[in-house]
């Protein structure tokens, strides 16, 4: 069943204990984000209050005893839109209260799908299904039979991922 971003913006407001994305694609192509991409692209400055919305959302779940777990997959070398994503949106994440972690796949591979997809409170999952320019095609709702495998997948990414602020330290140290 295909989901309208309001139907998953409800699921991101109102569940109980967990929510998890897997985000797999290299480039996305996001319309709020393209001037602040272009932006960060020519050097300019990070401009202040970005994403205002979601860091409420993190920090008022976070508060309420929720947890938010992001993975997301890298490779190298780093398209534009990966190194704009860890350098301007990804801290913010983070301070906001965000389990933000990192999966990079430059030299190995750990059995998860190529699709990004929501988990939330163990029990509901919605894909988000990327065009190959990074262009959302739809948001999906998966049915329950199918839970089993998404908790593997979420289980083995978080294993096999680290907390962002220690991979930007070892990414620093690599320089």
């Amino acid at each position: 069943m295909l989901l309208t971003g309001e139907q998953l913006s409800g699921y991101l407001n109102t569940f109980e204990r967990s929510a998890f994305r897997l985000e797999v694609h290299q480039v996305y192509t996001m319309p709020d984000e393209v001037e602040e991409l272009r932006l960060f692209l020519s050097g300019g400055e990070k401009p202040q209050g970005g994403n205002v919305e979601w860091h409420s959302l993190v920090r008022s779940n976070v508060e309420s005893g929720k947890t938010m777990q992001r993975v997301k997959i890298v490779r190298r070398p780093f398209t534009d839109y990966t190194r704009y994503l860890m350098s301007w949106e990804v801290p913010d994440n983070v301070a906001a209260g965000e389990d933000y972690r990192i999966l990079d796949l430059t030299d190995r591979e750990v059995g998860l799908p190529e699709q990004d997809f929501w988990l939330f409170d163990e029990s509901t999952v919605a894909l988000v299904n990327i065009n190959p320019d990074g262009t959302l095609l739809n948001l999906e709702l998966v049915e329950s039979t199918g839970i089993n495998q998404y908790l593997q997948w979420r289980d083995l990414a978080l294993a096999e991922s680290v907390p962002f602020t220690e991979y930007a330290l070892e990414d620093e140290g690599a320089r």
